[in-house]
């Protein structure tokens, strides 16, 4: 695909990249996703309780996709659609894809569970025993505990010509029971019992020895569910499990108002249609006849499992403390080496742009801008976007807080922010209740970038500090999402700023700004004009070159314009963890796009972009909370913001993205025909993997900041010896600093010379 790591001289170009043969089903993509997440619980070399997260998190994945995606494929073929996607697949003809590839992974997940997890945790010490062959004393103990905890909650709903079937909850756990009604003759009727949502799923067994014992809560009542049906033959009893399409349908134009309107849509979202049913392998074939002509689902919606039909109950697993040894050793993120604590961190963010990488570097930081604003006199107001946050948030709490001291605060709230819109509407009314002004976006455009503006009176004049963001404000996940996080000051960022929070809660004309690229506005124009500069250097013989990390890349008028530049020579590598619609290495189309997916122990979530700029010597280098995607380019606000601090993007183009361009542990690279392929190191090169990169380099960067501190010294983060291009990089630009509060001061009268000490990739300045 390569020669020599260059670009491959050009093949004969193609007169159309419209092919469909060009592109790869978005559906399928994403399921081949869902493979490499369960590639993570396949691999024997994790933590065995790491392997059941994966696991669970397949499930997970699974659930939502059927809910969102599957749901509205059935939708189209129910209207009659035939239309055709750019891979050239109608709905019909995706939906059997659908069904074909999700019958091989969930088949996988059962095999992994029934020949590797489920022995490997007998094996651990912990156990998942069937009632029936536990010992009489347990058997006893879990009859009791069906009596007293268990059966005053149940209600078992008959099912016959007077009680219809009934509106079961979605993704909820149910039991159909076969009975035999012996005061009406023999006849035989069904019953459904649903597993009551406030109880645990996991029931622990009284301990014996150093061992820990559980069954499942469908498994209990499964075993003891005569006790509901005295005077009945019971005969036979199969779990199943229903999902419903789950998305919401709001027309933000029509709708009055649109916290109301989103409320009643979630009150429905347990009553939409049915769309697949999920049952044990051992479920007799009239009984799943029967649920399926109850549900209005076919054959086609029907899935068999041959383990446990929810693997997401097993899941508290995972937080068994005396079994830690069986998880990933804890990980903590560290304080940014960038941040100089017990100081103010207003003048610090006007000194210098800070750049924060999560969940490596704490989002502490986040959290304390929006403390200190909250409580700072001379700040005046504050601004921001919340998309997603974390239960009894500390930032919602903050500009509550920042409202009663009087302060003007502002939140854009997302409503429709998928399966956080309940969430999003309890903080918004909080919000509101405490005075601060809530508005909810423009009509029809959701809201998903991650903004953070305060507006301060300082000393000399009054002045904008604005953080942006690739992930959500969500300290929760923050500790497991990697993302980037930038404070700055600098006026031609913050300014333009302050524009587009007038353009989203004033209604005001987008006219424009030079810096951010903007969704729906300018950023698709904005990506297309920087790839058109990359294959004009390419063919006037320049070096050009594109990074772009992102979660999903489906929008085909991006992917086009990528194959043509593959075909000026442009050198292209793609970091894309989920979704991807091109296919890299076709001849004559794509031979210089290398597309790769990194799955690891954190969850991928950065955006960055990268553009050699003509080699310029300044490649220019954009964050922000868009994936290449048709709704984030042309549906969302979304904000893409260029990196000016020049230490920053050596930071990025020197340490991040190779560390994710060399990973050949976690990383995949794509093949042409849509599956991926698992990296090698190179022939007597090292292993190397991003994320454990990164934590050593937070590591290496606290240590020597901890010692710096004790001997009075300055830190400033060193840069690794080769970037991208693989040439010697020059020593790193002096970053101005204060010397630190213990640092002995220089005679007044002689200039104090820089003593630039460099251990384990950090340089020490120490002034003497």
């Amino acid at each position: 695909m390569r020669h020599n790591g260059g670009p491959v001289s050009p093949s004969p170009r193609p007169t159309s990249f419209n092919r469909p043969e060009y592109f790869s089903n978005r559906e399928l993509s994403w399921l081949e996703f869902n493979q490499r997440v369960l590639e993570e619980a396949q691999d024997p070399s994790q933590p065995l309780l790491e392997r059941l997260f994966f696991l669970c998190i397949v499930s997970s994945n699974l659930d939502e996709f059927f809910e969102v995606r599957v749901a509205g494929i059935k939708q189209q073929i129910e209207s009659g659609s035939v239309d055709e996607t750019v891979d050239g697949a109608t709905p019909r003809a995706a939906f059997a894809a659908i069904r074909e590839r999700t019958l091989r992974l969930v088949a996988d997940q059962s095999r992994l569970w029934n020949d590797e997890l489920h022995p490997g945790l007998e094996k651990a010490g912990i156990h998942l025993p069937h009632i029936a062959s536990l010992p009489p004393k347990d058997r006893d103990w879990a009859r009791h505990y069906f009596r007293e905890e268990v059966l005053p909650v149940l209600t078992p709903l008959a099912v016959d010509s007077s009680h219809p079937f009934p509106h079961l909850l979605n993704k909820s756990h149910n039991l159909i029971v076969t009975l035999r009604r012996r005061h009406d003759g023999g006849r035989e009727s069904h019953a459904i019992v649903q597993l009551p949502r406030t109880l645990d799923r996991l029931i622990e067994l009284p301990r014996n020895g150093k061992d820990r014992r559980f069954i499942l809560l469908g498994s209990l009542i499964a075993y003891f569910v005569a006790e509901l049906f005295p005077g009945d033959e019971v005969g036979s009893v199969c779990p199943f499990r229903i999902t419903r399409n789950s998305d919401l349908y709001i027309d933000d134009e029509e709708a009055e108002n649109l916290l109301h309107t989103i409320e009643e849509e979630l009150r429905k979202r347990n009553k939409g249609n049915a769309v697949r049913l999920e049952v044990r392998d051992d479920c007799k074939p009239e009984i799943e006849t029967f649920l399926l002509e109850s549900l209005h689902l076919g054959p086609e919606d029907l899935y068999r499992h041959a383990g446990p039909i929810n693997f997401l109950h097993l899941i508290p697993l995972r937080g068994l403390e005396e079994f830690a040894h069986l998880r990933d050793r804890p990980w903590t993120p560290l304080p940014s080496s960038e941040i100089v604590p017990e100081t103010s961190l207003f003048d610090q963010i006007r000194r210098r742009d800070i750049l924060l990488h999560h969940p490596y570097e704490s989002f502490a930081p986040v959290v304390d801008f929006v403390e200190s604003a909250a409580v700072d006199p001379r700040v005046l107001a504050i601004k921001m976007t919340l998309y997603r946050t974390s239960g009894n948030s500390p930032i919602v709490a903050a500009l509550i807080r920042a409202s009663e001291n009087g302060k003007q605060v502002t939140v854009l709230v997302e409503l429709k922010a998928r399966f956080d819109e309940a969430n999003n509407i309890n903080w918004a009314r909080q919000l509101e209740e405490a005075g601060v002004h809530v508005v909810y976006g423009l009509v029809g455009l959701k809201t998903h970038c991650k903004l953070l503006h305060v507006v301060r009176r300082d000393e000399d004049r009054i002045r904008f500090y604005t953080h942006l963001g690739t992930g959500n404000y969500h300290p929760i996940t923050a500790k497991f999402y990697t993302d980037l996080s930038l404070f700055t000051a600098r006026p031609e960022l913050t300014r333009e700023v302050a524009t587009l929070f007038n353009v989203l809660t004033g209604l005001c004309r987008f006219d424009g700004i030079n810096h951010l690229l903007v969704a729906p506005f300018s950023l698709l124009l904005g990506l297309k004009d920087r790839v058109h500069r990359e294959i004009e250097a390419a063919r006037a013989g320049k070096p050009a070159r594109i990074i772009a990390k992102m979660n999903s890349l489906v929008d085909d008028e991006l992917i086009r314009l990528l194959y043509e530049a593959s075909t000026a020579g442009v050198q292209i590598d793609l970091i894309v963890r989920g979704i991807c619609c091109l296919r890299p290495g076709i001849p004559g189309v794509s031979e210089n796009i290398r597309v790769f997916s990194v799955i690891g122990r954190f969850l991928e979530h950065s955006r960055i972009f990268y553009f050699a700029n003509g080699n310029a010597g300044k490649p220019q280098i954009y964050l922000g909370s868009a994936d290449w995607m048709p709704r984030n380019l042309r549906r969302r606000i979304e904000v893409v913001f260029p990196v000016l601090d020049p230490v920053i993007a050596r930071r990025i183009e020197n340490e991040i993205l190779p560390a994710y361009l060399a990973d050949c542990v976690k990383s995949r690279e794509l093949l042409p025909d849509g599956t991926h392929r698992r990296r090698e190191p190179e022939p007597g090169k090292k292993a190397t993997q991003a994320q454990l990169t990164f934590r050593e380099l937070a590591r290496r960067q606290q240590k020597a900041h901890q010692e710096a501190k004790e001997e009075g010294i300055r830190i400033i983060p060193a840069l690794p010896p080769t970037g991208l291009g693989g040439k010697k990089k020059p020593a790193p630009a002096k970053v101005a600093s204060q010397p630190s509060k213990t640092a002995k001061p220089a005679p007044a009268k002689l200039k104090p010379k820089q003593v630039t000490i460099r251990a384990k990739g950090v340089a020490k300045r120490k002034r003497g």
